[in-house]
């Protein structure tokens, strides 16, 4: 039987599932690392990939697997009522339960003498084991004309609108506020909510981002930040 070795694992800002963009590079201001492990964390595995400007991540869907996998899958994008191929889709419940994502090269630098590469626009859940990096090749990989099927037009964008008292949060936190402002902004602009809830006309909703809990309430086509606090650490938890 064919066994994979992770290369590493990736630090991303979305600490739970949901509202990961459903595809990447819908949020391009969310900065992920990926961390390498031995003996895949010598620097020359990393020679002359500054040369390029985007790469192919291959993951593991590590929290889905042992759910296994299903011929027939409901897509999102259609609503979550028609059911389509696995293999038509790109369902996080497959038969080897891998994913490929196109991220950006943000930099490459050392810690403590290990290769650190970050990378812009993952929609990778953070802790995700990474299984390859390849270069990713405009003239190979760029197929404009190339049709997609149900998924063929962008996610639809919603308006999203801070309160004054996530304005005051946002204003506490002081050091990151421009650039939590802005993630927040990319992550609910393509409407995280479930296809069955995005026909409720009033509803508020939760998620866990860059170590901050963010409360925001969705209604005729505006998503309204309530509030913006820091997530408890599992010590504070326990």
């Amino acid at each position: 039987m064919m066994q994979l070795s992770p290369i590493g694992f990736i630090r991303t800002p979305y600490q739970e599932k949901f509202a990961i963009p459903r595809q990447p590079g819908l949020v391009p201001s969310a900065i992920g690392e990926i961390h390498f492990q031995a003996p895949f964390d010598d620097v020359n595995c990393l020679r002359g990939i500054e040369q390029f400007s985007h790469l192919w991540l291959i993951f593991q869907f590590h929290q889905t697997l042992e759910r296994g996998w299903t011929p027939l899958v409901r897509p999102p994008r259609l609503g979550g009522n028609r059911k389509l191929g696995v293999f038509a889709t790109r369902s996080t419940h497959r038969p080897n339960g891998m994913g490929l994502s196109v991220v950006e090269v943000a930099g490459l630098t050392t810690r403590q003498g290990k290769p650190l590469l970050k990378v812009r626009g993952m929609d990778l859940l953070d802790g995700t084991p990474i299984l390859d990096i390849k270069p990713y090749l405009p003239y190979a990989d760029a197929l404009p004309e190339a049709e997609a099927g149900f998924a063929d037009a962008p996610p639809a964008i919603m308006e999203v609108v801070f309160t004054e008292q996530a304005r005051r949060h946002l204003q506490e936190i002081r050091c990151q506020s421009t650039e939590l402002e802005q993630l927040i902004s990319e992550v609910l602009t393509q409407d995280p909510r479930p296809a069955y809830k995005q026909q409720n006309k009033q509803e508020e909703f939760g998620m866990r981002i860059s170590g901050f809990n963010i409360r925001w309430q969705a209604e005729a086509g505006v998503n309204r930040v309530l509030s913006i606090e820091p997530a408890a650490t599992p010590a504070e938890k326990g």
